[in-house]
């Protein structure tokens, strides 16, 4: 591994010691220096370079070089991947383990492999694509429809039962100040994980209830401003002052209290940390840092808000991210249902009182009612 990648990705060396196969190979570095270069935030290198590495590890264990792949050695990646064993069970939490993973971490594999060839295309060291975007499909009749390598699920967020929720509620009663007020504000303004983390003093507007979400912070970089709630304010009052405690100075919102980082801004890992305990100790495993944003977004679909507003409190670009949170609240089903349950039961009702005959709905018979 270079220096010079080191210095292009931030200075740190942890990619390196991660996966020491990058920096066996030239393009690879070069690859992944552009995007750092662009200014990609250092999760997406991260991603981006975890899928590149296993890739090419793939590639060095079968003699082949990368350069000259061809969608074969492509498919070979994808069958390593989806019969990947699973070291922790079915149900794997994280990522990181190395197993088990998801259709939707098979595809991030997949982005960084394509990227990759596209960026040897651009350079003129290939003439194609071998983790092209996928094939036309015989049969459709839209112009444009793919099938990808590997069919891609789409799965509704995950929310917890009334009692999952209670039950991570009176693990979070005996947290901190700072831990439960962030769990407040992480429902309260469904803010991902991110979000939350980097929210300073200078973001709040505590006259108007309001925090604004930095487009810098966001995942498609767009700024917002958003609501919380009166109890959510009083509790941050109480932060705030318990703060104050430990730093006066304007800055990072949520501080870290631990004696190695004393009063320095609190990281995303310790908060997943956090949450990861609480949902441990409430025996609700499944719960995460996104979970509090799927669950605050699901219930303002119930709520009956309109798709854009949604969209909008969410800082969605596309209203496409949004439906799954109307689908997941079962509105309209559940709409459509009640409507078309009250016109049976009146027309139950009415055969019932009637003395003529009646039609059923549907079909052309009669029925005669009750005399």
């Amino acid at each position: 591994m270079t220096a010079d990648w080191g210095d292009a990705l931030g200075g740190t060396v942890v990619l390196a010691e991660k996966w020491p196969v990058l920096g066996r190979h030239e393009r690879a570095v070069g690859w992944l220096q552009v995007w750092a270069d662009l200014g990609r935030a250092p999760r997406t290198i991260d991603a981006y370079s975890r899928g590149l590495a296993e890739y090419l590890l793939v590639c060095e264990r079968e003699g082949v070089d990368p350069l000259t792949a061809n969608r074969a050695h492509v498919a070979l990646f994808v069958r390593e991947l989806t019969s990947r064993p699973s070291r922790r069970g079915a149900n794997v939490v994280s990522i990181d383990s190395g197993a088990g993973l998801s259709n939707a971490t098979i595809q991030q594999r997949l982005v960084s492999v394509r990227l990759f060839y596209d960026f040897l295309m651009e350079e003129g060291l290939r003439e194609s694509n071998p983790a092209g975007r996928g094939r036309y499909t015989p049969g459709r009749r839209q112009s444009g429809q793919q099938r990808g390598l590997v069919p891609r699920m789409t799965k509704l967020p995950w929310i917890p039962s009334e009692q999952q929720w209670l039950d991570i509620l009176r693990v979070a009663r005996d947290e901190p100040i700072r831990n439960r007020v962030m769990l407040a504000l992480a429902y309260d303004a469904a803010l991902r994980r991110e979000e939350l983390c980097s929210l300073r003093t200078d973001d709040l507007d505590p006259a108007r209830r309001m925090l604004r979400v930095r487009a810098e912070t966001t995942k498609n970089r767009l700024e917002r401003m958003v609501p919380y709630s009166a109890s959510t304010g009083v509790l941050l009052s109480g932060y705030l002052t318990h703060r104050s405690t430990l730093s006066r100075a304007r800055g990072p919102l949520f501080l870290s209290e631990s004696r190695r980082n004393h009063a320095q801004p609190l990281s995303l890992w310790t908060w997943s940390k956090v949450v990861r305990r609480i949902a441990l100790e409430a025996s609700v495993p499944r719960f995460s840092t996104h979970t509090t944003r799927h669950l605050c977004l699901t219930d303002l679909a119930r709520m009956g808000w309109e798709l854009h507003t949604i969209a909008t409190f969410a800082g969605h670009r596309n209203t496409d991210s949004t439906l799954q949170y109307i689908h997941l609240s079962g509105r309209d089903l559940a709409d459509k249902l009640s409507r078309g349950m009250e016109h049976i039961h009146a027309w139950r009702i009415n055969m019932l009182t009637s003395t003529e005959p009646q039609r059923c709905p549907g079909d052309g018979s009669d029925v005669r009612g009750a005399r």
